[in-house]
């Protein structure tokens, strides 16, 4: 359905995923920015669910799924953390149908089959005369959002997740105060283990890829640091970290360890069952090796999950600017019909590249530049040429 020329051009923004710190400031800007170009402006709440639970038969469906939003109402929102439009993790290229909105699946018998809505998805983006949407979110919110540009629509996105990991770009909001929040625990925490003569065990977020041990390690001083792209041997850490703690006159010792990090022959500590979308909840490799460690060494350990925390609270400038930067990239872009294109930052510079980037690699820590297999801690030797975050 085509607009009059009468008719302001309407974008879509939502934010999917973990809440990260720069959200908020990134749609503000958006809202803000849209507003002054004379573009109306769109949330979809909850990320995908939105327009997965959205139906145009029932008018009542727009009040929890659907928000116009105009500056008076995000003036403040960029001062504090989370995100303004909430989030999920849905993704309806792949729904279980027991999760579907009751509307979809009551002509569904097997509950338990996966279905594809990507087709109810757009439907709702024409049937709302959406000319683009804007996800904010990591791969699996931004892997959809590939698959709408791939199907047609106009999509510009921008990516955020806290552990640095969507292929393509070299930042991504909420990154660096999940950095910022890792060194001053780490900090806060020498006190106890220090007056304790403890090894510490601090696990900080990071699934798949370590850079938010590594990094926050690397800057904060500590003695070890557990990534998850490298199996560790919990004897040699155990040994390492004894040195360690013989070493230090205060007779304490400090280890970082990704919540991805997995034993020699082990694999990931996942809890309970998997949600709709096939996610499982990810954490307790610190603890199990802080276990393991306290039976070999026969010392007191110390151990702290940061977890959300990391997540948790206003961003830091560097967030704040960049959340700021992308949003008014990706306006930028609508207002070219540039569309198809993931924000991003390579080697310091602001640019864009092709959303289909994102399926193309996997962003994972440089284990030859940057981290010491045999000694499990960070190897960063030279910077010079390298970008900010050192790759």
């Amino acid at each position: 359905m085509k607009k009059t020329t009468a008719e302001k051009q309407t974008i879509a923004i939502l934010t999917g995923g973990g809440d990260v710190p720069g959200l908020n400031p990134c749609i503000k800007t958006l809202v803000y920015r849209g507003a002054s170009e004379g573009i109306r402006v769109i949330g979809i709440r909850r990320g995908w669910a939105g327009l997965l639970e959205y139906n145009p038969d029932d008018p009542k469906s727009a009040d929890t799924c659907l928000q116009e939003i105009h500056p008076q109402e995000v003036r403040t929102i960029d001062r504090s953390g989370g995100t303004y439009l909430h989030t999920s993790r849905t993704n309806p290229s792949a729904v279980r149908i027991k999760e579907a909105p009751g509307f979809l699946k009551k002509s569904f018998k097997k509950k338990e089959e996966v279905k594809d809505f990507t087709s109810h998805v757009l439907k709702n983006l024409e049937h709302l005369k959406i000319d683009a949407i804007i996800p904010i979110g990591g791969d699996d919110t931004l892997s959809f959002g590939e698959r709408l540009h791939r199907e047609g629509f106009p999509v510009i996105a921008i990516p955020k997740t806290m552990d640095n990991d969507v292929f393509g770009t070299d930042f991504c909001i909420g990154f660096s105060t999940a950095v910022t929040r890792g060194v001053n625990f780490i900090h806060a925490l020498r006190t106890c283990a220090g007056s304790h003569e403890r090894i510490a065990v601090i696990e900080l977020f990071g699934r798949y890829c370590g850079e938010t041990s590594l990094i926050s390690a690397y800057l904060a001083g500590v003695d070890r640091a557990i990534i998850s792209e490298i199996p560790f041997d919990p004897e040699k850490l155990a040994k390492l970290i004894m040195k360690d703690k013989k070493a230090n006159p205060k007779n304490y010792a400090m280890i970082t360890i990704s919540e991805g990090a997995k034993m020699a022959g082990g694999d990931m500590l996942l809890s309970g069952e998997s949600d709709a979308y096939g996610h499982r909840r990810l954490g307790g490799i610190g603890e199990e090796t802080g276990a393991i460690l306290k039976e070999l060494t026969g010392q007191d350990v110390l151990n702290q999950r940061i977890s959300y925390l990391m997540r948790s609270g206003e961003p830091d400038s560097l967030d704040l600017m960049v959340a700021v930067n992308y949003a008014n990239m990706a306006i930028d872009l609508f207002l070219k019909g540039t569309f198809g294109r993931l924000v991003a930052l390579n080697r310091g510079i602001y640019t864009d590249i092709p959303l289909s980037t994102i399926t193309t690699g996997q962003k994972r820590v440089d284990i030859r530049e940057l981290y010491d297999v045999e000694e499990y801690r960070p190897k960063v030797m030279h910077v010079s040429g390298k970008p900010m975050f050192l790759y």
